[in-house]
């Protein structure tokens, strides 16, 4: 793709950004000082990723160093469109190096939770989870998140060893974020497999946060979830 097609994207963002969703976005995403937000809708941003799925990775490094919002979105949403064809692991390792390399603009919770699954998560299908522990360890907020919604593809593939791993990890994290994603993973797992999210919280469920609890035990049985509830 040449650099005009890049500008070419660019102009498309501007295009479709609507003043009504830039309010709802600085109020929903509280962005950062020198972060601008468009206003641009995601179903938008998938779609104009598909369009420009041929970005080359400098293209893709160029987007997500910018200060535009969704200049780092739809760059992400390409990488996970790449991931989702990448024709082998070597590739996919490629696009997951990018990904990485960049993790300090994947800086709020859209991000995190639009990309991680998609990109980090499904190259972590083929690879030894190593990584995780080292973003669930950084002093940045959303790399410890990336960590945790990661695990969401692992999941989903019937394994839930690593979410579990980051949920002990983390249980002690000072950021509601992060809680609420523990929880999350926590009900994700619950959806596929209720006995070992059952038998995980009857071991920990004491030790973890109360919302990371009520967001886990959300999809349980009445009866089942207040025991998890009331000791959670």
């Amino acid at each position: 793709m040449t650099s005009s097609s890049l500008e070419r994207l660019r102009s498309e963002l501007r295009e479709l950004a609507e003043p009504k969703v830039r309010t709802q976005l600085e109020r929903v995403l509280s962005p950062a000082a020198d972060d601008e937000l468009l206003g641009v809708r995601v179903p938008v941003l998938r779609g104009l990723a598909r369009s420009h799925r041929g970005l080359r990775s400098v293209e893709v490094a160029g987007l997500l160093s910018s200060r535009v919002h969704e200049e780092r979105f739809v760059a992400l949403l390409v990488l996970a469109e790449q991931m989702r064809l990448a024709p082998d692991l070597a590739a996919r390792g490629k696009l997951a190096d990018i990904y990485l390399a960049h993790t300090d603009r994947v800086d709020n919770w859209d991000l995190v939770d639009g990309s991680a699954p998609v990109v980090l998560g499904a190259w972590l299908l083929d690879e030894p989870p190593g990584v995780l522990e080292r973003l669930a360890a950084s002093t940045s907020l959303w790399e410890r998140r990336i960590a945790v919604v990661a695990t969401l593809t692992l999941i989903r593939a019937g394994r839930y060893g690593p979410t579990f791993s980051l949920v002990v990890a983390l249980r002690r994290d000072p950021e509601p974020l992060i809680h609420k994603a523990l929880g999350w993973m926590l009900r994700e797992i619950g959806r596929h497999d209720e006995r070992a999210l059952a038998d995980f919280l009857d071991r920990h469920a004491p030790g973890l946060p109360r919302i990371t609890v009520r967001h886990a035990t959300e999809r349980m049985a009445p009866e089942l979830r207040v025991r998890f509830v009331r000791r959670g």
